[in-house]
């Protein structure tokens, strides 16, 4: 991914923070059968200081057949992102010197792969996904909560993938290559717009650059 140095986001609380926000993420692999894209929840462990990527997917998805254990694969998490009109920035008024753009934020993860078969693997993984989507309904759903046949009869359908995470990359272009009566054009223009995702770029442009 090219990244303008104005752009790069070295933080890694703030790349962590994205990834477990934005946590459906889209998985790239290489393999013989050529280049795949899958779409997964994804879930983040430590262990012994080292971060992991959890997630699964169903048995009869080839994709654990054809991709080599331990081969190198991409993970790409997307956060908020709008379209920028010329007309967000006061200097267009002056020169009309402005094209359109976009606003994104976004997190690349490299990282070897693992397919895991053990079904006490894969139960723990799906029990800490759940919980965390479930952890902030007034009345949370469990893994318990299902018949224990029911569980272990749908287990050996499913298939675990471990990531060892290698690198992270993030960017955060949120018009910070725009003089400041620019960003603050953006942020008063998406503010009042009726989609969140612009509501929600035009914060995180109010926050990069009172950073």
């Amino acid at each position: 991914m090219h990244i303008p140095k104005q752009f790069k986001q070295e933080k890694g609380t703030e790349l962590l923070e994205l990834m477990r926000e934005y946590h459906f993420a889209t998985l790239v692999t290489h393999s013989t059968s050529g280049m795949e894209a899958n779409h997964l929840p994804i879930s983040l462990s430590w262990q012994e200081d080292k971060l992991y990527l959890h997630a699964h997917i169903a048995k009869i998805n080839s994709l654990w057949q054809f991709v080599a254990e331990s081969s190198e694969v991409l993970v790409v998490f997307n956060g908020p992102n709008c379209y920028i009109s010329p007309n967000h920035y006061p200097t267009k008024q002056q020169t009309g010197k402005a094209v359109p753009t976009w606003n994104y934020v976004t997190v690349h993860v490299k990282g070897s792969i693992s397919f895991i078969h053990d079904a006490a693997w894969i139960y723990q993984a799906l029990e800490k996904l759940t919980s965390e989507h479930e952890s902030e309904l007034d009345n949370p759903w469990a893994m318990s909560d299902a018949p224990a046949p029911y569980i272990d009869k749908m287990l050996p359908a499913i298939v675990g993938i471990e990531i060892a995470v290698t690198s992270m990359t993030g960017q955060w272009k949120l018009s910070q290559n725009q003089p400041t009566i620019n960003q603050l054009g953006v942020i008063q223009g998406l503010s009042v717009s009726k989609k969140q995702n612009d509501k929600t770029v035009a914060a995180m442009v109010q926050a990069q650059l009172q950073a």
